[in-house]
Parts: structure tokens; sequence; C-alpha cells
């Protein structure tokens, strides 16, 4: 069963197997520079050592947020962030079926909502199913398709068994969350976030620079041509992609920008507290202004569906609200470490 979505809260969503990690210590350990179709998106697990799969970034001082993308951006001011690790790329379907497989755990998509939950949504979002971008030429856009879930991302009949290297989907926070807490991580506030997606490159648009290092087409997968009736796929997809498509940012981190959206820690609020220095976290409870009854956290990173004329979000400093409990064929997320 497919159902439109209200424009309104559509608004709201908006070649190595090998060994890829770096440790706290004075060795760092080669790190591949692309993995993509040939990575079979499992990081190798190594006894011992916490960070596989992970990078270990130093933390330090960035500017957080901007002043010249969109109001929400704003104000962009210096902030702090102490050491910690971060998935290299995001969270791949081969990973949340092992965390399934080990704990037999069901998302928030295959479970349905609750009338709680629903709030003032369309009653049929109560059943177990998610959001799905369709892209007929005739009828693009979002639709709430029945069984849709992180194992079927367009719906009964689709699976991942070709697309296990590829991001997660179909995840909320609490699904997320669930499968950081198995892993002994966490997902990334904010401003780790950002800071991570920088990558070094403090005063640069975008994680990989600025529009004279690449075009966009060459360094994410985003969206290229008139947003929703043409996607020109310049980039060589049309939906998601195998994570380490493409260069990974100064940081060695891949898909920074573009691909799936990527759920953080922090509550969303329009704009930054400017009071909130050191290792800023955000308000306790956050909600999107359209929405102000439904709690919402900030996603980051932009999409696949994100492109120059309609979603210029595929920049660090780039955030967006997410209602805490919808998922999207969009959405994904990645986890963060503690630890020297």
């Amino acid at each position: 069963m497919r159902i439109a979505v209200p424009i309104a809260l559509v608004a709201t969503l908006a070649v190595s197997a090998a060994l890829y990690f770096t440790v706290a210590s004075d060795r760092e350990v080669s790190l591949p520079s692309t993995l993509c179709e040939g990575y079979a998106g499992l990081p190798t697990s190594v006894s011992g050592l916490p960070g596989h799969g992970m990078v270990r970034l130093g933390g330090g001082e960035f500017t957080f947020g901007s002043d010249q993308g969109y109001p929400e951006e704003a104000p962009a001011y210096l902030a702090q962030v102490d050491a910690f690790w971060m998935d290299r790329h995001p969270v791949t379907n081969a990973q949340f079926a092992r965390f399934v497989e080990a704990t037999g755990y069901r998302t928030q998509a295959e479970r349905g909502l609750t009338e709680a939950e629903l709030g003032d949504f369309p009653a049929a979002l109560v059943k177990p199913g998610s959001l799905v971008f369709g892209h007929s030429p005739d009828d693009p856009g979002w639709r709430f398709v029945e069984g849709a879930s992180w194992r079927a991302p367009e719906g009964p009949g689709s699976d991942i068994r070709d697309r296990m290297h590829h991001p997660v989907v179909h995840v909320t926070l609490a699904d997320s969350e669930a499968y950081a807490e198995w892993a002994g991580r966490s997902l990334p506030s904010e401003a780790q976030w950002e800071y991570a997606a920088r990558g070094g490159r403090l005063g640069a648009t975008f994680a990989w620079g600025n529009l004279e290092d690449g075009k966009p087409e060459n360094m994410a997968n985003v969206w290229q041509g008139k947003f929703p009736v043409m996607n020109l796929a310049l980039d060589g997809f049309y939906g998601t992609s195998p994570v380490g498509c493409f260069p990974a940012n100064g940081f060695d981190l891949f898909d920074m920008g573009g691909n799936v959206w990527e759920l953080t820690s922090t509550p969303y609020r329009p704009g930054h507290d400017e009071t909130s220095v050191d290792n800023p976290d955000g308000p306790e409870q956050g909600y999107d202004p359209r929405d102000p009854g439904v709690p919402a956290t900030v996603i980051k990173g932009g999409s696949h569906l994100c492109s120059e004329d309609f979603c210029f979000r595929y920049r660090p400093a780039a955030r967006q609200p997410q209602p805490v409990f919808l998922s999207t064929s969009h959405i994904g997320f990645r986890t963060v470490a503690s630890g020297p």
C-alpha cells in the first residue's frame, strides 16, 4: 500500500575488505583510498583493538555552523570537541544484519508506530512500513509504503542481497541507538559529526574542500538535474551507493556528504546556541518548528536526493530536523566511541 505524504512532512525528511583503522599510537595502519563495489560491507574485526572500522580524530577547535547557508545553520562560532573515534563510513546493511542476527532486534518500521508517536500525522503511518522516495518521472516524490524496511528498501518484493555494502536505511533514532549500544558505541553529537565532516578544512564549503577542488558529482552521491523530475545521475547512482565510492575527506572518512543523511544524538532546534562551546550537545529536547509537538533530532550530511537547486545540504554546516520515530529510504547513521 502506497500513501502520499503531506508536503509539510516531506520538508522535514529531508577495492578492499582489508583492515582499515587508525590506532591511537605513533603507528598508523594503512587505509585504502576507496572501498565501493569490492567491499563486503563489514570492517575486519581485530581482537584487542576497539577502533576497528573506525578512525581516531584528535579533536580540537572548529567553526560550528555557517552564516552563509540556510538560516538554521547560523550563527557560526568557534567550538571545541575532545578526541573521539568515528566509523569510517555509514553503518552498512551487512553490519546492521549482524546486529539483528545477534539480538533479534526489530526496527520501528517493522513494528509500526503507536498512536502516541503518530501525533497529527496520517493514521496510515501507524502500520509497519516506511517512507520511500519514488523516482517515477510521472509521479516522483515521497510515499509511505507498507512493508518497507531496512530489509526491503522499496517495499515488499525488494531486498538487500546485492546491497550489503550500502548504508542501512529505514532506521529511526531508537534503531540506531540500539545498534550503537550493542556495539559499545554511541551516536555522534552534531558537533562531533560536523567537526569530522570538515576533515581539517575548517573554512571550506564541502567535506572535500570547495568547488575548485572537485565537482560534486565526482566527490559525492548527490542529485544532478532538476529535482525531483530529472536525475542525470552524473555520479553514477540514482539511489544509495555502496559506501566508499567517492574520495575520503581529510580525516579519511567516507560519505560525509551525500549518499544518506545521518542521524545524530543532538535534539533539533533552529540555529545554534553560542554559549555552548566545549563539546556542545544541544538542547535537552528538540522539535521541528513546523511540527512543534513532534520530537526531532538533527540529521547531517545531505543525501542522494539533495541538489543545488532544492536541498543544498551536502555541506558540513548543513542541518535538518528529523522526527525521531519516522524512518525513510535516505537516512542512515554512523557511530562514535570515546577512548584514547
